[in-house]
């Protein structure tokens, strides 16, 4: 096995290529720093209510013109209807939204059909504020289902579309099988709800088998459309990682550990995930604002995966996972990689939450059977646990290494973490992160940005994390238990920082901004992370965690690209950060 820094031992040179030259070297020899943003999030001039490609290559060309290396984005896998990027319904089809479709885009989309579409909208008020998912679904579908239509009038063999339905029908029969039944379902995910006899995959099947010739020709040219939409998807998505990578930046991708239990995949391998438990991350003090994840801890509602059965299929369901998403992406990190070692897991789904919230422990157990959350395959508790679950979390995550070929991987090893994980996964070649404030030496210090390993990525903040700018106005404008928690984690800040610890008095754009940034960018770790609040000095939030409301997911810029090029404060701040970039060897 190769030591954690021999790099070079892993076969890959994790080098972006685009026609026959390097663009970016992505070894872990070469620092360099990314921004974070959600696409959803993102503006530009004419778009139709949510972030899409055409906004991410603007992002791209700004993040260029800084001087960044990556950019990172959440999940792109298609949502259900809690809008979450990681309670996805497929764990390899994208999400629709996320295209541009404008006239030409894609070529059977035809200027007559796209006016006729968007006059039943206000596209005014839908630009408006946060991202309004339902009504922007609906024009985005309608759209596609025009230039669908338009496909099918020409009645022309497509070598392009029938190679991409041969190549991907591994995945892509059984999502467009679940896609279509959601239609026969009023739309609905939630397979457990549907007419009872579709609530299975055989059961459906069975029932198509049984219905006119009509009923299936019209179910199969439904499927089509799913599959077209998707092929769509992927031709636009290739696109931009081609146009990336020419503009010298990598794209960063994100696969949640999970799947959603009302997913394509679930419904049709059923027997590849158990069902009777919950996945979830176990009690975490730190999330004030989430009283059921202080207590009991975070119910995904993720159904658990049956590693044994994936084992005899050599991991195979995991394996296209990873080919879809390194079509895309030139890095992608796995959300809760902690999952792969052992995963907490409550007896109840997270729709049961509130029933248990003021429960004791024994009150809880009557109601559950004695059954109770705990770790699944088994805890950390003694040495021949950790031993097993070193070995075996080795073994699954060797999979997805062996699939993401010369794409880099990325763990994301936050929460409560046992001591094997961290070197197991630099023994595989997988960063993993370091946030400032909790990188601590047992004594309370602060570790030094010099100590980190240069296999890991650096951050203050992810998608569920308050941006620092956020932190300051609890420290200072509130006076209850998080503000006490905000002004500590701004402490370790500074400290990490080698700045001063900040007061009340403190001028946070001139003088903290800087020093953390620089921070932040002259530790060792291989990738420097800057959320695109965080690099704007912003506050806005993008998921809190526990928080079930229509604020997650939904927040957008509040510029488009193009008025953040504008502004004389942004600009302002973005030379400084270039300039940063460039005397800690980033640039």
């Amino acid at each position: 096995m190769a030591s954690p820094d021999d790099y070079s031992s892993f076969g890959h040179s994790f080098v972006i290529r685009h026609s026959s030259f390097s663009i970016v070297n992505l070894s872990p020899d070469k620092k360099i720093a990314g921004i974070l943003a959600p696409l959803f999030a993102l503006r530009r001039e004419n778009d139709l209510g949510v972030g899409d490609l055409g906004a991410l290559r603007q992002f791209v060309d700004w993040a260029a013109e800084i001087g960044f290396k990556l950019v990172q984005l959440l999940p792109i896998n298609e949502v259900g209807g809690d809008h979450s990027p990681y309670n996805a319904i497929s764990a390899v089809a994208i999400e629709p939204t996320t295209l541009t479709l404008a006239p030409g885009t894609p070529s059977d989309l035809t200027q007559e059909d796209f006016d006729e579409v968007v006059a039943g909208f206000d596209l005014e008020r839908l630009r408006k504020g946060p991202v309004k998912h339902d009504r922007v679904r609906r024009l985005k579908m309608s759209l596609l289902e025009k230039a669908y239509g338009r496909f099918q009038e020409r009645k022309e063999l497509n070598p392009g579309f029938d190679a991409f339905c041969e190549s991907e029908a591994p995945w892509l029969n059984d999502y467009a099988f679940f896609r279509a039944l959601m239609e026969q379902n009023d739309g609905r995910e939630k397979w457990d709800d549907w007419r009872e006899e579709h609530r299975t995959a055989e059961s459906a099947r069975t029932w198509l088998a049984a219905q006119t010739s009509e009923t299936q020709k019209n179910f199969s040219t439904r499927e089509l459309f799913f599959k077209y939409v998707q092929w769509i998807a992927f031709d636009q998505w290739i696109a931009v990682r081609a146009y990336a990578a020419e503009r010298g930046i990598a794209l960063m991708g994100d696969i949640p550990f999970g799947v959603s239990l009302y997913s394509a995949d679930v419904y049709s391998q059923r027997d590849q995930f158990a069902l009777d438990w919950s996945g979830g991350a176990p009690p975490e003090p730190y999330f004030k604002d989430d009283e059921f994840t202080q207590k009991w801890g975070q119910n995904w509602g993720i159904p658990l995966y049956r590693w044994d059965i994936m084992r005899t299929r050599n991991f195979d369901w995991w394996r296209w996972r990873v080919r879809g998403i390194q079509k895309i992406f030139h890095v992608f990190r796995i959300d809760h990689v902690l999952g792969f070692y052992r995963i907490y897991a409550f007896p109840w789904r997270p729709t049961r939450n509130a029933e248990f919230l003021p429960l004791s422990w024994d009150e809880m157990r009557s109601r559950t059977g004695g059954a109770f959350p705990q770790f699944y395959p088994r805890d950390d508790s003694n040495p021949q646990n950790c031993e097993g679950n070193r070995r075996e979390g080795e073994e699954y995550l060797r999979a997805v290494v062996e699939e993401a070929r010369e794409t880099r991987v990325v763990g994301e090893d936050l929460g409560t973490v046992p001591d094997y994980v961290r070197p197991s996964l630099r023994s595989l070649g997988i960063a993993g992160f370091k946030i400032p404030q909790w990188e601590n030496y047992p004594d309370g210090r602060s570790i030094p940005g010099s100590e980190y390993q240069r296999l890991s990525v650096a951050t203050y903040a992810t998608h569920d994390h308050k941006p620092v700018r956020s932190l300051w106005e609890d420290a200072f404008e509130q006076s209850d238990v998080e503000s006490e928690q905000a002004r500590g984690d701004l402490g370790k800040i500074a400290q990490f920082s080698q700045t001063e610890l900040p007061t009340a008095e403190t001028d946070y754009d001139r003088a903290f901004y800087p020093a953390i940034m620089e921070g932040l960018f002259r530790c060792e770790s291989w990738l420097a992370l800057v959320m695109i609040t965080d690099l704007l000095g912003r506050k806005d939030r993008f998921n809190v965690p526990g928080l079930a409301t229509g604020a997650n997911w939904s927040r957008r810029m509040r510029e488009t690209m193009e008025g953040l090029k504008r502004s004389r404060g942004v600009r302002r701040r973005m030379r400084l950060i270039r300039d940063l970039l460039q005397r800690t060897g980033r640039l």
